[in-house]
Protein backbone atom coordinates (compact mmCIF):
# COMPACT_ATOMS: atom_id res chain seq x y z
CA UNK A 1 0.00 0.00 0.00
CA UNK A 2 1.39 3.80 -0.55
CA UNK A 3 1.78 6.03 1.86
CA UNK A 4 0.21 9.38 1.82
CA UNK A 5 3.51 10.49 0.34
CA UNK A 6 3.85 8.19 -2.12
CA UNK A 7 0.16 9.22 -3.29
CA UNK A 8 1.37 12.78 -3.05
CA UNK A 9 4.26 12.74 -5.31
CA UNK A 10 2.37 9.84 -7.74
CA UNK A 11 -0.31 12.47 -7.80
CA UNK A 12 2.46 15.39 -9.14
CA UNK A 13 3.51 13.14 -11.47
CA UNK A 14 0.01 12.40 -12.68
CA UNK A 15 -0.24 16.63 -13.18
CA UNK A 16 3.14 16.36 -15.28
CA UNK A 17 5.47 18.11 -12.47
CA UNK A 18 9.22 17.90 -13.36
CA UNK A 19 10.82 19.81 -10.96
CA UNK A 20 9.89 20.49 -7.41
CA UNK A 21 12.03 23.56 -5.84
CA UNK A 22 12.92 23.88 -2.10
CA UNK A 23 13.90 22.80 1.25
CA UNK A 24 13.78 19.51 3.17
CA UNK A 25 12.99 19.32 6.86
CA UNK A 26 11.73 17.15 10.06
CA UNK A 27 7.84 17.07 8.52
CA UNK A 28 8.79 16.77 4.95
CA UNK A 29 11.22 13.47 4.97
CA UNK A 30 8.49 11.22 3.71
CA UNK A 31 7.60 13.39 0.75
CA UNK A 32 11.08 13.47 0.22
CA UNK A 33 12.03 10.28 0.09
CA UNK A 34 8.97 9.64 -2.07
CA UNK A 35 10.78 12.03 -3.97
CA UNK A 36 14.15 10.36 -4.23
CA UNK A 37 11.91 7.08 -5.95
CA UNK A 38 9.87 9.23 -8.41
CA UNK A 39 10.40 10.63 -12.02
CA UNK A 40 10.44 14.27 -10.52
CA UNK A 41 13.91 15.93 -9.63
CA UNK A 42 13.76 18.02 -6.25
CA UNK A 43 15.70 21.32 -6.72
CA UNK A 44 17.51 22.14 -3.43
CA UNK A 45 17.44 25.84 -3.02
CA UNK A 46 19.37 27.73 -0.36
CA UNK A 47 16.49 30.14 0.89
CA UNK A 48 12.48 28.78 0.63
CA UNK A 49 11.81 32.45 -0.68
CA UNK A 50 13.52 31.19 -3.78
CA UNK A 51 12.46 28.10 -4.18
CA UNK A 52 9.07 30.27 -4.05
CA UNK A 53 9.99 32.93 -6.85
CA UNK A 54 11.77 30.21 -9.22
CA UNK A 55 8.32 28.00 -9.05
CA UNK A 56 6.37 31.36 -9.78
CA UNK A 57 8.75 31.84 -12.95
CA UNK A 58 7.98 28.53 -14.02
CA UNK A 59 4.58 29.18 -13.78
CA UNK A 60 4.95 32.68 -15.59
CA UNK A 61 7.15 31.29 -18.74
CA UNK A 62 4.80 28.23 -19.02
CA UNK A 63 1.57 28.67 -17.96
CA UNK A 64 1.70 25.57 -15.87
CA UNK A 65 1.98 25.66 -11.92
CA UNK A 66 5.65 25.70 -10.66
CA UNK A 67 6.07 23.72 -7.26
CA UNK A 68 7.69 23.87 -4.27
CA UNK A 69 8.05 21.94 -0.84
CA UNK A 70 8.93 23.54 2.40
CA UNK A 71 8.97 22.02 6.29
CA UNK A 72 6.32 23.57 8.58
CA UNK A 73 6.91 27.18 10.72
CA UNK A 74 9.29 28.90 9.53
CA UNK A 75 10.38 27.30 6.11
CA UNK A 76 6.41 27.37 5.16
CA UNK A 77 6.51 31.05 6.52
CA UNK A 78 9.62 32.04 4.29
CA UNK A 79 7.08 31.20 1.07
CA UNK A 80 4.72 34.12 2.07
CA UNK A 81 7.22 36.57 -0.07
CA UNK A 82 6.78 34.57 -2.96
CA UNK A 83 3.14 33.84 -2.36
CA UNK A 84 2.39 37.76 -2.70
CA UNK A 85 4.32 37.62 -5.70
CA UNK A 86 2.34 34.91 -7.44
CA UNK A 87 -0.87 36.03 -6.07
CA UNK A 88 -0.05 39.76 -7.48
CA UNK A 89 1.67 38.67 -10.64
CA UNK A 90 -1.12 36.25 -12.11
CA UNK A 91 1.84 33.02 -11.92
CA UNK A 92 -0.24 29.64 -11.29
CA UNK A 93 2.27 28.07 -8.20
CA UNK A 94 1.61 25.24 -5.97
CA UNK A 95 3.23 25.51 -2.90
CA UNK A 96 3.35 21.99 -0.26
CA UNK A 97 4.53 22.72 3.53
CA UNK A 98 5.11 19.86 6.37
CA UNK A 99 3.55 19.99 9.83
CA UNK A 100 3.42 18.18 13.16
CA UNK A 101 1.11 15.24 13.43
CA UNK A 102 -2.47 16.19 14.08
CA UNK A 103 -3.72 12.20 15.13
CA UNK A 104 -1.17 12.66 17.87
CA UNK A 105 0.87 15.80 19.12
CA UNK A 106 4.41 14.56 21.21
CA UNK A 107 6.04 17.43 20.79
CA UNK A 108 3.24 19.84 21.62
CA UNK A 109 3.20 22.99 19.80
CA UNK A 110 6.55 23.25 19.22
CA UNK A 111 7.60 24.95 15.53
CA UNK A 112 3.57 25.44 15.65
CA UNK A 113 2.35 28.14 13.65
CA UNK A 114 -1.30 28.45 11.56
CA UNK A 115 0.25 28.39 7.88
CA UNK A 116 -3.32 27.48 6.60
CA UNK A 117 -4.58 30.68 7.96
CA UNK A 118 -1.20 32.60 7.06
CA UNK A 119 -1.45 31.62 3.53
CA UNK A 120 -5.63 32.48 2.69
CA UNK A 121 -4.76 36.34 2.37
CA UNK A 122 -1.93 35.73 -0.36
CA UNK A 123 -3.38 32.33 -2.27
CA UNK A 124 -6.36 31.07 -4.07
CA UNK A 125 -7.13 28.25 -1.84
CA UNK A 126 -5.08 27.01 1.13
CA UNK A 127 -6.18 23.63 2.42
CA UNK A 128 -4.82 21.11 5.20
CA UNK A 129 -4.77 17.33 4.26
CA UNK A 130 -6.06 15.43 6.85
CA UNK A 131 -6.43 11.81 5.19
CA UNK A 132 -4.33 10.06 3.02
CA UNK A 133 -7.67 9.19 0.52
CA UNK A 134 -8.15 13.04 -0.31
CA UNK A 135 -4.62 13.59 -2.02
CA UNK A 136 -5.45 12.55 -5.57
CA UNK A 137 -8.57 15.08 -5.58
CA UNK A 138 -7.01 17.82 -3.68
CA UNK A 139 -4.19 17.78 -5.61
CA UNK A 140 -5.85 17.72 -9.21
CA UNK A 141 -8.04 20.82 -7.49
CA UNK A 142 -4.95 22.87 -6.48
CA UNK A 143 -3.66 22.14 -9.71
CA UNK A 144 -7.11 23.59 -11.75
CA UNK A 145 -7.61 26.01 -8.86
CA UNK A 146 -3.52 27.22 -9.63
CA UNK A 147 -4.38 27.14 -13.66
CA UNK A 148 -7.64 28.71 -14.05
CA UNK A 149 -8.02 32.64 -14.70
CA UNK A 150 -7.05 34.36 -13.03
CA UNK A 151 -3.88 32.11 -11.98
CA UNK A 152 -2.06 32.43 -8.93
CA UNK A 153 -0.78 30.45 -5.94
CA UNK A 154 -2.35 27.16 -4.00
CA UNK A 155 -1.13 25.58 -0.62
CA UNK A 156 -1.63 22.27 0.61
CA UNK A 157 -0.46 21.42 4.08
CA UNK A 158 0.77 17.83 5.13
CA UNK A 159 1.01 16.69 8.48
CA UNK A 160 3.70 14.18 9.04
CA UNK A 161 1.88 11.48 9.80
CA UNK A 162 -0.69 11.82 7.23
CA UNK A 163 2.19 11.15 5.06
CA UNK A 164 3.58 8.40 6.61
CA UNK A 165 -0.33 6.55 6.71
CA UNK A 166 -0.70 3.89 4.50
CA UNK A 167 -3.40 5.31 1.99
CA UNK A 168 -4.56 2.20 0.55
CA UNK A 169 -5.76 1.81 -3.34
CA UNK A 170 -6.90 5.26 -4.30
CA UNK A 171 -7.41 6.22 -7.95
CA UNK A 172 -5.57 9.23 -9.29
CA UNK A 173 -7.69 11.84 -11.20
CA UNK A 174 -7.02 12.29 -14.72
CA UNK A 175 -5.99 15.85 -15.27
CA UNK A 176 -7.97 18.04 -17.88
CA UNK A 177 -8.07 21.86 -18.73
CA UNK A 178 -11.73 23.11 -18.81
CA UNK A 179 -12.64 25.24 -22.49
CA UNK A 180 -12.99 29.19 -21.37
CA UNK A 181 -16.09 30.83 -22.65
CA UNK A 182 -15.75 33.41 -25.64
CA UNK A 183 -16.98 36.55 -25.43
CA UNK A 184 -20.96 37.59 -26.24
CA UNK A 185 -21.68 38.34 -29.87
CA UNK A 186 -23.55 41.71 -27.82
CA UNK A 187 -20.69 42.44 -26.62
CA UNK A 188 -18.12 42.16 -29.70
CA UNK A 189 -20.80 44.30 -31.89
CA UNK A 190 -20.62 46.75 -29.77
CA UNK A 191 -17.25 47.10 -29.22
CA UNK A 192 -16.67 46.97 -32.91
CA UNK A 193 -19.35 49.97 -33.20
CA UNK A 194 -16.99 52.33 -30.88
CA UNK A 195 -14.13 51.21 -32.27
CA UNK A 196 -15.49 51.92 -35.97
CA UNK A 197 -15.97 55.54 -35.41
CA UNK A 198 -13.00 56.23 -33.27
CA UNK A 199 -10.26 58.64 -34.74
CA UNK A 200 -7.40 58.25 -32.74
CA UNK A 201 -7.76 54.60 -31.54
CA UNK A 202 -4.84 52.60 -29.26
CA UNK A 203 -4.39 49.48 -28.23
CA UNK A 204 -2.88 48.53 -24.62
CA UNK A 205 -1.60 45.35 -23.68
CA UNK A 206 -1.58 44.56 -19.80
CA UNK A 207 -0.08 41.58 -17.64
CA UNK A 208 -3.05 39.72 -18.41
CA UNK A 209 -1.92 39.53 -22.15
CA UNK A 210 1.81 38.09 -21.29
CA UNK A 211 -0.04 34.26 -21.01
CA UNK A 212 2.45 32.39 -23.14
CA UNK A 213 -0.47 31.06 -25.22
CA UNK A 214 -1.47 34.39 -26.20
CA UNK A 215 1.46 35.03 -28.09
CA UNK A 216 0.09 33.91 -31.41
CA UNK A 217 -3.17 35.52 -31.47
CA UNK A 218 -2.42 38.69 -29.93
CA UNK A 219 0.38 39.16 -32.54
CA UNK A 220 -2.04 38.25 -35.15
CA UNK A 221 -4.79 40.75 -33.63
CA UNK A 222 -2.10 43.75 -33.68
CA UNK A 223 -1.49 42.64 -37.58
CA UNK A 224 -4.92 42.45 -38.86
CA UNK A 225 -6.08 45.80 -37.43
CA UNK A 226 -2.76 48.17 -38.06
CA UNK A 227 -4.11 49.63 -34.81
CA UNK A 228 -0.47 51.11 -32.77
CA UNK A 229 -0.26 49.69 -29.19
CA UNK A 230 1.78 50.60 -26.02
CA UNK A 231 2.54 47.96 -23.51
CA UNK A 232 2.38 47.88 -19.37
CA UNK A 233 5.69 47.25 -17.83
CA UNK A 234 4.37 43.59 -17.24
CA UNK A 235 2.62 43.98 -21.42
CA UNK A 236 5.84 44.32 -22.46
CA UNK A 237 7.24 41.70 -24.95
CA UNK A 238 3.05 40.53 -25.25
CA UNK A 239 3.18 40.74 -29.07
CA UNK A 240 5.69 39.67 -31.31
CA UNK A 241 7.68 42.58 -32.44
CA UNK A 242 7.86 43.27 -36.31
CA UNK A 243 4.66 45.15 -36.88
CA UNK A 244 5.99 48.30 -36.57
CA UNK A 245 2.89 49.49 -34.24
CA UNK A 246 5.03 49.55 -31.23
CA UNK A 247 4.46 53.01 -29.13
CA UNK A 248 6.63 52.42 -26.57
CA UNK A 249 5.53 51.14 -22.51
CA UNK A 250 4.04 53.47 -19.61
CA UNK A 251 6.98 52.74 -17.47
CA UNK A 252 5.60 55.73 -15.23
CA UNK A 253 1.63 56.38 -14.51
CA UNK A 254 1.94 60.05 -16.88
CA UNK A 255 3.70 62.65 -18.25
CA UNK A 256 6.26 60.22 -20.10
CA UNK A 257 6.81 60.37 -23.72
CA UNK A 258 4.41 57.24 -24.63
CA UNK A 259 1.58 59.00 -22.77
CA UNK A 260 1.43 61.25 -25.90
CA UNK A 261 -0.12 58.52 -27.64
CA UNK A 262 -2.59 58.13 -24.28
CA UNK A 263 -3.31 61.71 -24.15
CA UNK A 264 -4.60 62.22 -27.58
CA UNK A 265 -6.22 58.76 -27.89
CA UNK A 266 -10.22 59.25 -28.10
CA UNK A 267 -10.66 54.95 -27.36
CA UNK A 268 -7.89 52.80 -25.71
CA UNK A 269 -8.37 48.74 -26.08
CA UNK A 270 -6.96 47.49 -22.85
CA UNK A 271 -6.13 43.45 -23.46
CA UNK A 272 -5.65 42.09 -20.51
CA UNK A 273 -5.08 45.02 -17.83
CA UNK A 274 -4.66 43.75 -14.65
CA UNK A 275 -5.45 46.13 -11.82
CA UNK A 276 -2.91 44.27 -9.85
CA UNK A 277 0.09 46.41 -11.70
CA UNK A 278 0.83 49.80 -11.04
CA UNK A 279 -1.28 51.73 -13.68
CA UNK A 280 -0.11 52.55 -16.85
CA UNK A 281 -2.18 55.25 -17.40
CA UNK A 282 -4.60 57.08 -14.76
CA UNK A 283 -8.45 57.65 -16.08
CA UNK A 284 -10.65 60.78 -16.19
CA UNK A 285 -13.77 62.36 -16.74
CA UNK A 286 -13.51 63.37 -20.18
CA UNK A 287 -10.90 61.30 -21.37
CA UNK A 288 -10.96 58.67 -23.84
CA UNK A 289 -13.65 55.48 -23.93
CA UNK A 290 -12.05 52.88 -22.54
CA UNK A 291 -12.82 49.36 -23.72
CA UNK A 292 -11.59 45.96 -21.20
CA UNK A 293 -11.16 42.77 -23.01
CA UNK A 294 -10.04 40.16 -20.25
CA UNK A 295 -10.66 36.94 -18.73
CA UNK A 296 -12.54 38.53 -16.35
CA UNK A 297 -14.65 41.40 -15.30
CA UNK A 298 -12.52 44.56 -14.82
CA UNK A 299 -11.84 45.39 -11.38
CA UNK A 300 -13.17 49.34 -10.74
CA UNK A 301 -10.96 51.36 -9.01
CA UNK A 302 -10.68 55.00 -8.76
CA UNK A 303 -7.98 55.37 -11.51
CA UNK A 304 -9.70 52.77 -14.21
CA UNK A 305 -13.23 52.09 -14.71
CA UNK A 306 -14.01 50.99 -18.72
CA UNK A 307 -17.18 52.03 -20.26
CA UNK A 308 -17.77 48.55 -22.28
CA UNK A 309 -15.83 45.04 -21.10
CA UNK A 310 -15.17 41.85 -23.86
CA UNK A 311 -15.18 39.29 -21.04
CA UNK A 312 -14.54 35.82 -21.98
CA UNK A 313 -11.07 33.74 -23.52
CA UNK A 314 -8.82 36.59 -24.71
CA UNK A 315 -7.47 34.94 -27.71
CA UNK A 316 -10.13 33.61 -29.84
CA UNK A 317 -12.31 36.89 -28.57
CA UNK A 318 -9.71 39.16 -30.50
CA UNK A 319 -10.39 36.64 -33.10
CA UNK A 320 -13.90 37.60 -33.22
CA UNK A 321 -13.43 40.55 -32.93
CA UNK A 322 -10.93 41.51 -35.56
CA UNK A 323 -13.00 39.24 -37.67
CA UNK A 324 -15.58 42.18 -37.32
CA UNK A 325 -13.21 45.32 -38.28
CA UNK A 326 -10.47 44.35 -40.43
CA UNK A 327 -10.36 46.34 -43.86
CA UNK A 328 -13.17 48.93 -41.45
CA UNK A 329 -10.66 51.34 -39.82
CA UNK A 330 -9.83 54.51 -41.72
CA UNK A 331 -8.04 55.67 -38.83
CA UNK A 332 -6.69 52.67 -37.52
CA UNK A 333 -2.76 53.96 -37.57
CA UNK A 334 -3.52 58.08 -36.89
CA UNK A 335 -1.21 57.72 -33.47
CA UNK A 336 1.46 56.08 -35.80
CA UNK A 337 2.85 59.49 -36.16
CA UNK A 338 3.93 60.11 -32.84
CA UNK A 339 5.81 56.49 -32.92
CA UNK A 340 9.32 57.99 -34.38
CA UNK A 341 9.56 61.02 -31.98
CA UNK A 342 8.38 58.90 -29.20
CA UNK A 343 11.00 56.04 -29.12
CA UNK A 344 13.69 58.50 -30.41
CA UNK A 345 13.34 60.72 -27.11
CA UNK A 346 13.04 57.67 -25.34
CA UNK A 347 16.34 56.52 -26.62
CA UNK A 348 17.56 60.20 -26.02
CA UNK A 349 21.89 59.61 -25.17
CA UNK A 350 21.50 56.06 -25.01
CA UNK A 351 25.08 56.07 -26.45
CA UNK A 352 26.86 58.87 -24.22
CA UNK A 353 30.32 57.31 -22.60
CA UNK A 354 28.83 57.13 -19.15
CA UNK A 355 27.43 54.21 -17.02
CA UNK A 356 23.88 55.72 -17.58
CA UNK A 357 20.80 53.70 -17.38
CA UNK A 358 19.89 54.19 -20.94
CA UNK A 359 23.30 53.28 -21.99
CA UNK A 360 23.37 50.39 -19.86
CA UNK A 361 19.97 49.07 -21.63
CA UNK A 362 21.36 49.74 -25.17
CA UNK A 363 24.95 47.89 -24.56
CA UNK A 364 22.59 45.02 -22.51
CA UNK A 365 20.35 45.31 -26.08
CA UNK A 366 23.07 45.01 -27.96
CA UNK A 367 24.92 41.86 -26.42
CA UNK A 368 21.61 40.28 -25.88
CA UNK A 369 19.69 38.07 -28.84
CA UNK A 370 16.23 38.32 -29.95
CA UNK A 371 15.21 35.26 -27.90
CA UNK A 372 17.37 35.63 -24.70
CA UNK A 373 15.97 36.05 -21.71
CA UNK A 374 16.37 39.58 -18.97
CA UNK A 375 14.70 39.27 -15.76
CA UNK A 376 15.10 42.08 -13.84
CA UNK A 377 15.11 42.38 -9.33
CA UNK A 378 13.23 45.55 -8.23
CA UNK A 379 15.10 49.19 -8.86
CA UNK A 380 15.26 51.98 -9.97
CA UNK A 381 17.05 50.60 -13.25
CA UNK A 382 13.65 48.43 -13.78
CA UNK A 383 11.97 51.82 -15.21
CA UNK A 384 14.77 52.31 -17.51
CA UNK A 385 14.51 48.57 -18.96
CA UNK A 386 10.69 49.33 -19.14
CA UNK A 387 10.86 52.50 -20.84
CA UNK A 388 14.15 51.62 -22.90
CA UNK A 389 14.52 47.81 -23.56
CA UNK A 390 13.09 46.79 -27.04
CA UNK A 391 11.65 42.87 -27.72
CA UNK A 392 10.82 41.57 -30.27
CA UNK A 393 10.15 37.86 -28.70
CA UNK A 394 7.12 37.44 -26.30
CA UNK A 395 8.04 37.12 -22.69
CA UNK A 396 12.33 37.90 -22.81
CA UNK A 397 12.00 40.84 -20.68
CA UNK A 398 10.74 39.49 -17.35
CA UNK A 399 9.69 41.62 -14.49
CA UNK A 400 7.21 42.21 -11.50
CA UNK A 401 5.17 45.42 -11.19
CA UNK A 402 2.53 43.76 -9.13
CA UNK A 403 4.49 43.10 -5.68
CA UNK A 404 7.29 44.74 -7.56
CA UNK A 405 9.64 42.85 -4.66
CA UNK A 406 12.92 43.02 -4.07
CA UNK A 407 14.98 39.91 -4.19
CA UNK A 408 13.41 37.80 -7.18
CA UNK A 409 15.33 38.93 -10.00
CA UNK A 410 18.53 36.01 -9.89
CA UNK A 411 15.98 33.08 -8.89
CA UNK A 412 13.39 34.12 -11.94
CA UNK A 413 16.53 34.51 -13.89
CA UNK A 414 17.41 30.58 -12.93
CA UNK A 415 14.77 29.44 -14.18
CA UNK A 416 14.52 30.58 -17.32
CA UNK A 417 18.10 28.85 -17.63
CA UNK A 418 17.12 25.80 -16.56
CA UNK A 419 13.71 25.89 -19.10
CA UNK A 420 15.44 26.95 -21.93
CA UNK A 421 19.33 26.16 -21.54
CA UNK A 422 19.93 26.95 -25.16
CA UNK A 423 19.20 30.65 -25.04
CA UNK A 424 21.36 33.52 -23.76
CA UNK A 425 19.59 34.29 -19.87
CA UNK A 426 20.57 37.44 -18.08
CA UNK A 427 19.82 38.45 -14.22
CA UNK A 428 19.95 42.43 -13.88
CA UNK A 429 19.72 42.95 -10.11
CA UNK A 430 20.61 46.32 -7.80
CA UNK A 431 23.12 45.40 -5.48
CA UNK A 432 20.21 45.84 -2.77
CA UNK A 433 17.93 43.24 -3.80
CA UNK A 434 20.94 40.80 -5.33
CA UNK A 435 21.95 40.46 -1.55
CA UNK A 436 18.63 39.70 -0.24
CA UNK A 437 18.98 36.07 -2.42
CA UNK A 438 22.37 36.27 -3.29
CA UNK A 439 22.99 32.43 -1.90
CA UNK A 440 21.23 31.17 -4.33
CA UNK A 441 24.39 31.67 -6.70
CA UNK A 442 25.54 28.52 -4.97
CA UNK A 443 22.17 26.70 -6.32
CA UNK A 444 23.14 28.03 -9.90
CA UNK A 445 26.41 26.58 -10.07
CA UNK A 446 25.41 22.97 -8.67
CA UNK A 447 22.75 23.15 -11.32
CA UNK A 448 25.46 23.80 -13.72
CA UNK A 449 23.43 26.40 -15.68
CA UNK A 450 24.45 29.27 -17.56
CA UNK A 451 23.73 32.27 -16.56
CA UNK A 452 25.19 36.15 -16.50
CA UNK A 453 24.60 38.06 -13.41
CA UNK A 454 24.92 41.66 -13.97
CA UNK A 455 25.38 44.01 -10.83
CA UNK A 456 23.50 47.18 -10.72
CA UNK A 457 26.00 49.03 -8.08
CA UNK A 458 25.28 52.37 -6.34
CA UNK A 459 25.75 51.24 -2.73
CA UNK A 460 22.35 52.49 -1.45
CA UNK A 461 18.39 51.59 -2.12
CA UNK A 462 18.46 53.08 -5.29
CA UNK A 463 14.90 53.97 -6.44
CA UNK A 464 13.92 54.85 -2.80
CA UNK A 465 16.90 57.48 -2.51
CA UNK A 466 15.47 58.98 -5.61
CA UNK A 467 11.66 59.13 -4.49
CA UNK A 468 13.35 60.99 -1.02
CA UNK A 469 15.18 62.92 -3.07
CA UNK A 470 12.00 64.40 -5.33
CA UNK A 471 9.76 64.73 -1.91
CA UNK A 472 12.27 67.09 -0.22
CA UNK A 473 13.49 64.75 2.26
CA UNK A 474 17.41 64.50 3.04
CA UNK A 475 19.51 61.94 2.07
CA UNK A 476 19.46 59.32 5.07
CA UNK A 477 18.96 55.84 5.68
CA UNK A 478 19.72 54.49 2.06
CA UNK A 479 23.57 53.61 1.79
CA UNK A 480 25.02 50.55 3.20
CA UNK A 481 28.47 48.69 2.43
CA UNK A 482 29.11 46.14 -0.55
CA UNK A 483 31.50 43.04 -0.63
CA UNK A 484 33.78 42.52 -3.12
CA UNK A 485 31.39 41.35 -5.29
CA UNK A 486 34.39 39.77 -8.01
CA UNK A 487 35.78 38.03 -5.26
CA UNK A 488 31.86 37.07 -3.61
CA UNK A 489 30.83 35.57 -6.83
CA UNK A 490 34.22 33.56 -7.31
CA UNK A 491 33.36 32.25 -3.31
CA UNK A 492 30.87 30.58 -5.06
CA UNK A 493 32.57 28.99 -8.10
CA UNK A 494 31.08 31.51 -10.31
CA UNK A 495 33.33 33.86 -12.58
CA UNK A 496 33.55 37.32 -11.05
CA UNK A 497 33.96 40.41 -13.18
CA UNK A 498 34.37 44.41 -12.59
CA UNK A 499 33.54 46.43 -15.20
CA UNK A 500 35.42 49.99 -14.63
CA UNK A 501 34.97 51.55 -18.56
CA UNK A 502 31.69 52.10 -20.00
CA UNK A 503 33.51 50.71 -23.20
CA UNK A 504 34.60 47.36 -21.71
CA UNK A 505 30.90 46.49 -20.79
CA UNK A 506 29.52 45.25 -24.14
CA UNK A 507 32.99 42.57 -24.61
CA UNK A 508 32.50 41.35 -21.07
CA UNK A 509 29.31 40.59 -21.31
CA UNK A 510 29.51 38.73 -24.52
CA UNK A 511 33.19 37.05 -22.86
CA UNK A 512 30.82 35.76 -20.50
CA UNK A 513 28.19 34.44 -22.54
CA UNK A 514 30.71 32.66 -24.89
CA UNK A 515 32.41 31.14 -21.56
CA UNK A 516 29.16 29.42 -20.02
CA UNK A 517 28.65 28.79 -16.56
CA UNK A 518 27.55 31.36 -13.92
CA UNK A 519 29.04 34.90 -14.56
CA UNK A 520 28.67 37.70 -12.09
CA UNK A 521 29.37 41.14 -13.54
CA UNK A 522 29.60 44.38 -11.34
CA UNK A 523 28.84 47.75 -13.11
CA UNK A 524 28.50 51.29 -11.64
CA UNK A 525 25.54 53.28 -12.53
CA UNK A 526 25.10 56.84 -12.77
CA UNK A 527 21.70 57.47 -12.15
CA UNK A 528 21.92 61.53 -11.88
CA UNK A 529 19.68 60.76 -15.37
CA UNK A 530 16.83 60.40 -12.99
CA UNK A 531 16.26 63.81 -12.01
CA UNK A 532 17.57 65.17 -14.79
CA UNK A 533 14.98 63.09 -17.60
CA UNK A 534 12.31 61.81 -14.95
CA UNK A 535 11.44 64.68 -13.27
CA UNK A 536 12.72 67.84 -14.86
CA UNK A 537 12.73 66.83 -18.34
CA UNK A 538 9.11 65.24 -18.42
CA UNK A 539 8.20 68.06 -16.16
CA UNK A 540 8.41 70.83 -19.05
CA UNK A 541 6.32 67.95 -21.06
CA UNK A 542 2.69 69.84 -21.34
CA UNK A 543 -0.04 67.13 -21.46
CA UNK A 544 -1.44 67.30 -24.72
CA UNK A 545 -5.00 69.48 -24.76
Amino acid sequence: MPTGAELLVAALENEGVERIFGIPGEENLDVVEALRHSSIELVVTRHEQAAAFMAATYGRLTGRPGVCLTTLGPGALNLTTGAAYAHLGAMPMVMITGQKGIIASRQARFQIVDVVASMRPLTKMAHQIVSPATIPTMVRDAFRTAQDERPGPVHLELPEDIAAAEAGNVALVPPHRPVLPIASEAALEQAASIIRQAKRPLVMLGAAASRPRLTDELSRFVRRLRIPYVTTQMGKGTAAGGAGLYLGTAALSERDYVHEAIERADLILTIGHDVCEKPPFIMHQGGPTVIHVGFEPASVEQVYYPQLEIIGDIGPSLGLLADRLEGQLPNAEALLTLREGILRRVADRATEARFTPQRIVHDVRAVMPAEGIVALDNGMYKIWFARNYRTEVANTLLLDNALATMGAGLPSAMMAAMLYPKRPVMAICGDGGFMMNSQELETAVRQKLNLVVMLIVDGAYGMIRWKQAVDGFADYGMRFGNPDFVRYAEAYGCSGHKVEAIDELIPTLRQAFAAGGVHVVAVPVDYTENKRVLVDELAARLPVA
